[in-house]
């Protein structure tokens, strides 16, 4: 009887001993991540020459969980010029009701081009003056205050699409891009044909429509993939494609809030569709002309999620 006790005693050393290490490995690890997404988070944000919306009293206390907007934009970057701004997402959280909203604007747009004094396309509100008019100039359409804003290198966003090994999306019809096929149905996506499948406009009889629900998709599964556990295995290639290729007025202390107070709200993510406008030839340019009794109905829509 001594010696079986003598044995589970010598075994108990061994046992507390593995379970020191792996949690100080853990530690370390915890402490390595944070330290990389710190560091990114540095890198990314990027404050900007703007003072609060005139839409808003004062700015979003997250400490209140007030509800907030985010404007997602996808920049093609070309050597020489600004680019132009060809995904434009707003997104709107509140943390009440558990939810989130996101509508893709058409980068075709008609509307006014706030700071100019012209309405434009859309799209090239960035081009004319860059984050800001963008920002002021969906305002404008939307009318509600846009509060945060996200830039992404659309050219390099295939760097993170890699980074997190890879998404699965579900294709609704069958297309070709230059040496890519996409058949109908899930398929897996690696980022060079992530960029091919977004961009794809004109084999889709939903045209700019329905590349921004590819848009939509491409997002979203980024954003499962890089929440998910496999991803932490390759923190560093994902904190190091995002901060490539990404940029935002949010900071680390608000990131960090966002993520304890708000993460409820982006397990539900409620889609509102442009679809009911037409388009217009002006001067041998084409527009996009949304219909305002659509229009109207997603600013309410928004306001309400806004708490506005």
């Amino acid at each position: 009887m001594d010696q079986i006790n003598k044995k589970k005693k010598k075994k108990w050393p061994w046992i507390v001993g593995s379970i020191g290490v792996l949690i100080l490995a853990v530690v370390v690890y915890g402490i390595v991540v944070f330290k990389g997404l710190t560091d990114t988070a540095k890198e990314i944000h990027e404050p900007i020459d703007r003072e609060l919306s005139e839409k808003r009293e004062e700015p979003v206390a997250f400490i209140k969980k007030e509800p907030f907007s985010v404007l997602v934009l996808g920049v093609d970057e070309r050597e020489g010029d600004k680019g132009r701004s060809d995904t434009m997402i707003v997104l709107t959280v509140n943390p009440a009701l558990k939810s989130s909203k996101m509508v893709s604007i058409p980068r075709d747009t008609y509307t006014e081009m706030v700071g100019k004094g012209v309405q434009d396309k859309i799209n090239h509100a960035y081009a004319f003056g860059g984050i800001e008019m963008s920002m002021d100039s969906i305002e404008g359409l939307l009318d509600i205050p846009i509060d945060y804003v996200v830039q992404v290198n659309m050219e390099s966003f295939k760097d993170i699409v890699d980074a997190v090994g890879g998404i699965k999306v579900t294709n609704p019809l069958d297309f070709k891009v230059g040496t890519y096929t996409f058949p109908k149905g899930e398929i897996t996506l690696d980022g060079e044909k992530a960029l091919s499948f977004v961009r794809m406009r004109y084999e889709d009889p939903r045209g700019d429509f329905g590349r921004q629900d590819r848009q939509k998709q491409v997002i979203q599964a980024v954003m499962r993939e890089g929440a998910s556990l496999n991803s932490l295995v390759n923190f560093k290639s994902i904190f190091g494609a995002i901060g490539k290729n990404v940029r935002t007025n949010m900071t680390f202390d608000e990131m960090i809030d966002v993520q304890s107070k708000y993460r409820d709200a982006f397990g539900k993510v409620d889609q509102l569709y442009i679809k009911e406008g037409q388009g217009k030839m002006m001067n041998g340019v084409w527009y996009y002309m949304m219909n305002d009794q659509e229009l109207e109905s997603i600013k309410v829509e928004l306001k309400e999620h806004l708490k506005l």
